[in-house]
């Protein structure tokens, strides 16, 4: 059954949204689905196509996980800020709650800005584009903003200072209870632990920012200072993550050795396997991106913890669960 009340407040949600970034100078744009390059990142699966044309030839096309590789692209070509809201896909992803394989997602660049101030940014962006006539209860409650090395001592115990070390973090997945193996990544171990411990103790009366993600989870924001963590941030909402945020990378040398390092690793772990590989933009490393705080944020999930929802298949009207089942007649 398709449900048109929802469709209105997902229309009513995209318009406050469009039209609070305008007001605040920012420049929508619209960038492609389809790539032949992707950032390199590992812990996402792509979607892959091909392009066919007669005169042009054949080539590999991939749809965007994010509109980032683009976004960054005007950002260097002197955008200033800029918005968007755009469909991206994920491939190999569950099929659950809060997951589909495509998803609408909203992604804002400022300019001149940190991720601390996208805190901010943020906070006011949620209040003044909410649903006319609704007001959840974690509205009302002030936004926790907590560091990951508060959040992992207070619900895992974990000292974060010491975790650099993978013996030391083992030996803490045992204490909880887990049991990671002898090869396991770092990166898993650490994710073993958060995902059962600590993200589900998360408060979900409130917004919550959990800030200063570990230098060891891969990504392109700007490195803390001299401490063992990312300037990044996660943003849940009663204990769904809704959207993330990061100082941007503008180190070109900081941006190739990642794209490198990632890239070698994607080809390493897909070898073999026949998932998708997307070669990586060679021109982005080169880009001269200036100071700047990006954004992106699931908008379906972000429509479900408006009308207190903890899933958004009923905010779908072709979600990709029902249209993987035998046939059955419409319901309207």
């Amino acid at each position: 059954m398709y449900d048109f009340n929802a469709a209105r407040k997902r229309s009513e949600l995209l318009m406050n949204i469009r039209t609070h970034f305008i007001s605040k100078g920012y420049l929508e744009v619209s960038t492609p689905t389809l790539s032949p390059y992707l950032i390199p990142e590992p812990t996402i699966k792509a979607f892959g196509t091909r392009f066919i044309n007669e005169f042009e030839g054949c080539r590999d096309l991939y749809l965007i996980p994010s509109p980032e590789i683009f976004m960054k692209k005007l950002l260097a070509a002197g955008s200033g800020s800029i918005f968007q809201i755009s469909q991206c896909f994920r491939n190999a992803e569950q099929l659950g709650d809060v997951h589909n394989p495509e998803f609408t997602m909203l992604e804002y660049y400022t300019a001149g800005a940190d991720e601390k101030d996208s805190i901010g940014i943020t906070i006011e962006m949620i209040e003044k584009t909410a649903l006319k006539g609704i007001r959840a209860p974690w509205m009302d409650e002030k936004p926790l903003v907590i560091t990951m090395h508060e959040a992992m001592m207070k619900y895992a115990g974990v000292d974060m200072d010491r975790a650099e070390d993978i013996s030391y973090l083992r030996k803490e997945a045992v204490r909880l209870g887990l049991h990671p193996g002898d090869g396991e990544s770092w990166d898993d171990t650490f994710n073993r632990i958060f995902l059962t411990y600590t993200e589900p103790s998360l408060p979900k009366d409130r917004e919550v920012y959990l800030t200063q993600y570990p230098d060891r989870i891969r990504c392109l924001a700007k490195k803390d200072g001299d401490r063992p963590c990312r300037k990044r941030w996660e943003m849940y909402i009663s204990g769904i993550e809704i959207a993330n945020c990061y100082d941007e990378e503008t180190d070109r040398e900081e941006t190739r050795k990642y794209f490198e390092e990632e890239e070698a690793r994607l080809v390493r772990e897909r070898q073999g396997t026949g998932d998708v590989i997307p070669p990586a933009d060679p021109s982005f490393p080169s880009l001269d991106i200036p100071q700047s705080s990006g954004g992106a944020m699931g908008l379906d999930r972000l429509l479900a913890v408006h009308l207190g929802l903890n899933c958004i298949a009923p905010l779908l009207l072709f979600p990709l669960s029902d249209m993987l089942r035998p046939e059955k007649p419409e319901t309207v």
